[in-house]
């Protein structure tokens, strides 16, 4: 870089006296330019900007495989989406919107912010929207840390906070985990005057574990006034009304809350990336100066409404998922003389654990290749784990049947 910035202030300077310079001092110089040019090239061929320092820190997401190596049709229980699909509601409201193609969506999304508003009751003004919760993620690290700045979550936890916190120049601070679930304690250990946010996922991504709302309580009494709590409650609709962890609570009271939720999951809508926060209007204020005008389209917003009030869907999805939940790691508890263990989880995923002779890199493949694509996750140092989405009632009773021949049972 030092050498291509050379060179271009050169070249510049060359141009100046090329027209200005006295005619023997203009030959000179050309002639001398042209060499010192040509030296440069020689030596750094490239004269290409570089990328900032912490961008080329940060791991790229891996998505999980939708297909086998060979291209086989299998099931894909690898990213936590809806088993039912998209509410037929939804599906048409979405093909309506295509009448409308031509003109941009509202940018403010007020139907939606209304709708938001009423079902949770939350002052809509105090709603931010995005491209999916991922975005919102991004932007409250955009908006409240950078160099020098220090951004915490738990170990085990959503691989887009490392990315968000680094794409911004602020440092990541992982904190050990409580047998892979979030460590109150930990986390405030790890707080300096450098910190600026925490991000903790609950239920968490990709373990399953669930902090209770005395626990979420603890950590933001013992965060201090100016550390931003985000709590991403990408998972919450698969909870038991007992299991509210009070996020949206303090989200309500607290200036320095912010709660991120998401379309993806238990509405069937991960394509449409909608997301949505809430926060103090403090907070939204200044992360809507760094929003995208148009954060969706028309289609989105319009399926996200009507899968909005898609009931019995959303009922009958949740019963399912807890059902084959309980049945997934009640078969694994079985297979414990194996080395499997179950994480104990709340979300719409199990992850288990692989400390016997059968590998979970084995058991991936072994899995791949009866027809079930799940999560092996390396890159998030969980090379011993599975992380296995609930799937039908057929997908789970054949791949329940095909880890037990995997490992022998």
């Amino acid at each position: 870089m030092v050498l291509a910035g050379a060179a271009q202030r050169l070249g510049r300077h060359a141009g100046n006296w090329l027209t200005i310079g006295p005619e023997p001092m203009r030959a000179g110089l050309c002639q001398s330019a042209r060499a010192s040019l040509k030296a440069l090239a020689m030596t750094d061929e490239r004269l290409a900007p570089a990328p900032k320092d912490w961008i080329m820190a940060i791991a790229p997401y891996v998505p999980g495989k939708s297909t086998t190596d060979d291209g086989r049709a299998v099931a894909k229980m690898s990213a936590n989406e809806s088993p039912f699909g998209t509410p037929e509601a939804a599906r048409a409201a979405y093909r309506a919107a295509a009448d409308a193609l031509q003109a941009y969506p509202d940018s403010a999304a007020v139907k939606l912010r209304d709708a938001l508003a009423a079902r949770h009751g939350l002052d809509p003004a105090r709603i931010i929207y995005g491209t999916g919760s991922d975005e919102l993620l991004h932007l409250v690290a955009g908006t409240f840390a950078g160099p020098g700045d220090e951004i915490i979550f738990p170990r085990f936890s959503f691989s887009v906070y490392p990315i968000a916190t680094r794409r911004v120049g602020a440092t990541p601070v992982v904190v050990a985990d409580s047998d892979y679930a979030t460590d109150v304690d930990a986390i405030l250990a790890a707080v300096t005057d450098r910190t600026r946010m925490v991000y903790i996922a609950n239920p968490n991504n990709p373990t399953g574990t669930f902090s209770a709302r005395a626990e979420i309580a603890r950590l933001h009494a013992g965060l201090p006034r100016d550390v931003l709590l985000v709590i991403d409650q990408a998972y919450s609709e698969y909870l038991d009304p007992a299991d509210d962890d009070g996020g949206l609570d303090l989200a309500r009271s607290a200036p320095n809350v912010l709660v991120t939720r998401t379309f993806s999951k238990i509405f069937g809508l991960a394509s449409a990336r909608v997301g949505w926060g809430y926060a103090s209007a403090e907070i939204i204020d200044a992360m809507h100066r760094i929003r995208a005008p148009f954060s969706f389209g028309i289609g989105s917003e319009q399926a996200a409404l009507a899968a909005l009030g898609a009931h019995d869907f959303i009922a009958h999805s949740n019963a399912h998922n807890k059902v084959w939940r309980e049945r997934l790691e009640a078969e694994v508890a079985t297979l414990a003389n194996k080395g499997l263990r179950a994480v104990p989880s709340k979300a719409n995923f199990s992850l288990i654990l692989f400390e016997g002779e059968v590998s979970a890199e084995t058991a991936y493949q072994g899995l791949m290749d009866a027809g079930y694509i799940v999560r092996w996750l390396p890159g998030q140092e969980l090379p011993h784990a599975l992380r296995i989405s609930i799937g039908t009632e057929e997908q789970m009773t054949g791949l329940i049947a095909a880890l037990r021949r995997i490992v022998g049972a």
